[in-house]
């Protein structure tokens, strides 16, 4: 274990050592990105156990695809760094080194090519991962001059988009904060624990994406929020909520992280700063942030009439949180585009 090399340094290394010789010459990109662990810096030992080794992806111009191949092919050492440079993916043996067009390979990663522009749709239509998993990772050499302009137009949501994506991650936890403590009243606190984990969940979320952090898929929200400065005292009230034996527990727990997030929306300052502490819930004795309020707040700051008209459904993470959906670009921009009422 502690012999392990995380694989974007052996993946710069193979880069470096193995593949730019035998592309000299050739007109290239070439980065780790897209889907593995190593990408967003979460792999460990554990992961070289399947779909895992020296890796990169290498971008040419169209129509010099298959002979770049065919140069790599011939070229490219069986092993490097210890790890064998073909190796089992998912049930199927590949290369180490992928070679693609770029626009191509982003149209089948997010469904458009956000080098021609980004649109509403494009922004909300990508699942946070995927946005993830394009722009970090890491660039070895650009020499089309397009990737990093390419990571570069999805860093972050627009302002506008970005007040819409969190009002509706708001939303989200009004939609369930009474519910705990509603469970825990009539003897339910099964029930109380998952809605409690679930309120966990989009606090994590939203933490991540007021930090300006597209939240990973469920492996890893855990160690992104813990890797997230500042964050050590949410985390500790979110684990005493999925950790507490009794509805009062939870609640009480669950209140410190709202009002926690809360005094985080208002250092962000997309809106208009409100009051950091939790109340009741009508004349009920739960206590809630009121969730709905930093909603309402948010998309009162939205200027686009575009974004300002959309229901509060959200992003397609928001929509839903299906893999099969998820991991198809096709359905996903469908998906979202059906619920938002906006041209596929």
């Amino acid at each position: 274990m502690s012999d392990f090399v995380p694989g974007i340094e052996l993946s710069r290394a193979f880069y470096a050592d193995a593949v730019a010789p035998l592309l000299a010459g050739v007109a290239h990109s070439a980065a780790l990105i897209g889907p593995g662990s190593e990408v967003l810096e979460f792999d460990t030992a554990r992961s070289a156990d399947h779909d895992w080794g020296p890796r990169v992806l290498v971008f040419v111009e169209p129509g010099r695809v298959a002979a770049v191949e065919d140069r790599v092919a011939a070229g490219l050492p069986v092993r490097f760094g210890g790890f064998p440079t073909v190796f089992d993916y998912h049930g199927a043996v590949r290369s180490g080194v992928v070679v693609a067009e770029l626009g191509a390979w982003l149209r089948g990663r997010l469904g458009f090519d956000p080098c021609r522009g980004v649109s509403l749709l494009d922004w909300l239509s990508v699942p946070w991962q995927g946005l993830a998993e394009v722009t970090r990772g890491e660039v070895f050499h650009d020499g089309l001059g397009t990737l990093e302009a390419a990571r570069a137009a999805l860093r972050w949501y627009p302002d506008d988009v970005w007040r819409y994506v969190l009002a509706c991650q708001w939303r989200r936890i009004a939609q369930e904060e009474p519910f705990p403590g509603r469970c825990g009243e009539v003897g339910d606190e099964l029930g109380s624990a998952v809605v409690g984990a679930r309120l966990v969940r989009e606090v994590m979320r939203l933490a991540l994406l007021l930090r300006r952090r597209y939240p990973p898929y469920a492996k890893w929200l855990g160690s992104a929020l813990a890797r997230l400065p500042g964050s050590a005292e949410l985390g500790e009230s979110l684990g005493r909520a999925v950790a507490a034996r009794s509805w009062r527990e939870r609640e009480e727990a669950l209140a410190a992280a709202y009002g926690r997030l809360a005094a985080l929306h208002n250092r962000v300052a997309l809106a208009e700063p409100l009051d950091a502490r939790v109340r009741g819930f009508h004349d009920r004795p739960f206590r809630v942030i009121g969730g709905d309020r930093f909603a309402e707040a948010l998309l009162g700051a939205v200027s686009d009439p575009l974004v300002k008209g959309l229901p509060l459904v959200g992003c397609v993470d928001q929509v839903s949180d299906s893999v099969d959906l998820l991991v198809e670009p096709r359905r996903a921009r469908a998906v979202t585009a059906a619920a938002l009422g906006l041209d596929a």
